[in-house]
């Protein structure tokens, strides 16, 4: 199998995963709270994250692919994390998890789109600088583990 391949099972394999999650939770879960230092978060809220963050990652991996031009110097996680969360708030659960499954489905799409030499291609990624395409692509199912992490201590 190639790695493309196997990158583009692991996203779908994650994403499946976190699907059924949320698909599965109680009115009343959604609004557990997640993270309460600077601005609080709920379960609905990291869902939120997980598709505006997602979206705006693999928009820039494809300007890395084309440019090798990524994040500028100055770009603030928390102000793009901000800004995304007040776009997103009215929408429902269920809105915010169909998105998820279309986003995950065009992250998935546009990984196996590449050539294997794309993954070698370097830009700079908001959170983890100077990298490749490959360990971006690796931390979009990763980023959503490690949040997972924090969501199960709520959930118990």
């Amino acid at each position: 199998m190639s790695e493309l391949n196997e990158l583009a099972d692991k996203l779908r394999t994650e994403g499946e995963k976190f699907f059924a999650l949320f698909a599965g939770l109680t009115d009343e879960q959604w609004n557990l709270k997640v993270y309460t230092e600077g601005e609080t978060w709920t379960i609905r809220s990291v869902l939120a994250h997980f598709v505006t963050s997602e979206r705006g990652l693999v928009r820039l991996f494809e300007r890395i692919r084309l440019t090798g031009e990524g994040a500028s110097e100055d770009f603030s996680i928390d102000r793009y994390n901000a800004s995304q969360q007040e776009k997103t708030k009215d929408l429902s659960p269920q809105e915010l998890l169909e998105q998820y499954k279309a986003v995950r489905a065009d992250s998935i799409a546009w990984t196996l789109s590449l050539e294997e030499a794309d993954l070698d291609k370097q830009g700079r990624h908001p959170f983890l600088g100077m990298t490749t395409l490959r360990e971006m692509i690796k931390m979009l199912y990763l980023h959503n583990q490690i949040h997972y992490r924090d969501m199960k201590k709520v959930l118990k």
